[in-house]
């Protein structure tokens, strides 16, 4: 993946892998008579500018029943499966509380990244979800592997809401300016569909694509000289 470094810290490691995630597996604990038992299920997931992760949940799904008693989740994002010995893939585990929420730029984060959810997104029995984390353990690997408070893992909060603040007006921008240049380099015509302090993502038709910032910004002016030396990066490759 370009411009991740092998030497990165782990909270940056952890941090690209749940960026770059559509989906996850999500840890509730049944309720009822099989009340405390493990429940995991696949779901798909974006993630807040801050790496806070979102959910859209059905009401009438297990899991979705489970944190109405239970809000406490844990979500496995991994990209080892692949590999011809997945343990020595990179995996990070979040840990936290999993809850309702009515923050439109949660919605607009998730519909971006999953556009075919808009389809059912307005159904009465589906809501948005966001996860308050409290840890992550992030596993890089064979001897490779650390526990994060969540203020390590998750991105510094005012420069977050900073770029989210500025998000929308900046990928009109960008796919207005930089549209060819992005064509150009990676081969089709992808669009800026999202914004963060760590990099941007990308769609064409049903593919995606995250590339990671060469530095991390503070602030939605930081965008444009962050592409840029993004796009000069990939010249130079």
């Amino acid at each position: 993946m370009v411009n991740e470094e092998q030497d990165e810290p782990m909270d940056v490691s952890a941090r690209v892998l749940v960026r770059r995630a559509r989906s996850a597996t999500l840890a509730t604990a049944l309720g009822g008579r099989r009340q405390g038992w493990p429940y995991a299920s696949l779901v798909t997931v974006a993630c807040t500018a801050a790496a806070s992760p979102i959910l859209l949940l059905s009401g009438l799904a297990d899991h979705t029943r489970n944190l109405a008693e239970d809000a406490r989740a844990s979500l496995l994002f991994e990209e080892a499966s692949n590999l011809p010995n997945p343990q020595t893939g990179p995996r990070v585990t979040l840990t936290g509380r999993l809850k309702p929420t009515t923050d439109p730029l949660a919605a607009r984060r998730f519909l971006s990244r999953h556009s075919g959810a808009k389809l059912y997104a307005g159904f009465a029995d589906f809501r948005f979800y966001r996860m308050t984390v409290e840890r992550a353990h992030y596993v890089g690997g064979f001897g490779s592997a650390k526990w994060l408070g969540a203020k390590k893992f998750l991105y510094e909060a005012k420069a977050a809401e900073a770029v989210a603040a500025a998000e929308q007006r900046l990928v009109k921008r960008l796919n207005k300016e930089q549209g060819e240049s992005l064509a150009r380099l990676l081969g089709k015509r992808w669009m800026v569909i999202g914004l963060d302090p760590e990099g941007l993502d990308l769609a064409q038709g049903k593919a995606f694509r995250r590339l990671q910032f060469v530095a991390p910004v503070r602030s939605g002016r930081g965008i444009p000289g962050a592409i840029e030396k993004l796009l000069h990066n990939f010249e130079n490759l």
